[in-house]
């Protein structure tokens, strides 16, 4: 294999974003072959090389995988969950390579969760700066009205900080109507913290898609492999093969 930079080899194992990396990099956090490494232009071969970050030993993942999977209500999004609720690694079957989820689901969501071992896509796919929409429909208390409509597309203020441009959309009018919300950030818990801003409570919330990629037919609780042509577009919108010598 070919020397890349550590940042990426790190982002690419999944262990942290670029950025997160770099910032483990000069805090002398990784070593290489027993030596810390604090350069962010040092390069390696996770082939060859002994590179651990924060102690751990960093490893590539004998092959890439991507699942879609429809996550139900009742569980959290990580890989464990120090208050012994049910993870969304608890749905996972049949797989005997380590596997995470791309982004969260809060405990009460549902819907559209991709599952991989490419930390390289993981990150991309959660950047702001890539553009990926994320697409639910969520049910709520109440009323909007078209003023606090267009406040809510506009962006509302979130832990001091305005959350980006979004879409909103009236599906069915009700007593407790349905809105489809389109996202390009992932704040925890955003979209019920946005519509909590105009006083209205989030009564169901399910993603549906994530760029391109629709939940379609899969069962609460199961999820299926990424197609090639899935995959192959999902690394044309990331740009990723466009970076691939990008050391």
């Amino acid at each position: 294999m070919p020397e890349e930079r550590l940042q990426k080899l790190i982002s690419q194992a999944g262990v942290a974003s670029r950025r997160k990396a770099e910032e483990l990099i000069v805090a002398g956090m990784v070593t290489v072959n027993g030596k810390t490494i604090t350069e962010l232009g040092t390069k390696a071969d996770l082939a060859s090389d002994h590179i651990k970050v924060n102690g751990k030993l960093l490893k590539a993942p004998s092959r890439l995988l991507y699942f879609a999977m429809n996550k139900p209500k009742g569980c959290v999004t990580t890989m464990d969950d120090p208050e012994g609720r049910p993870t969304v690694m608890d749905l996972v079957k049949g797989v005997k390579d380590r596997i995470f989820p791309v982004g969260r689901l809060d405990y009460q969501s549902e819907g559209l969760l991709i599952m991989t071992n490419d930390g390289d896509f993981a990150n991309r796919i959660t950047s702001t700066k890539n553009h990926v929409t994320k697409t639910y429909m969520v049910k709520i208390k109440g009323h909007l009205t078209q003023e606090q409509e267009e406040q809510f597309r506009q962006g509302v203020p979130v832990s001091g900080k305005r959350t980006l441009p979004a879409g909103l959309k009236l599906l069915k009018l009700a007593d407790n109507p349905w809105y489809e919300v389109r996202l390009i950030e992932g704040r925890q818990n955003q979209i019920r913290i946005m519509f909590k801003h105009f006083g209205h409570l989030v009564e169901k919330l399910k993603r549906v898609k994530i760029g391109f990629l629709a939940l379609g037919p899969i069962k609460a609780g199961e999820m299926r492999h990424l197609t090639p042509a899935e995959i192959g577009r999902f690394r044309k919108i990331l740009k990723m093969d466009e970076d691939k010598n990008d050391g």
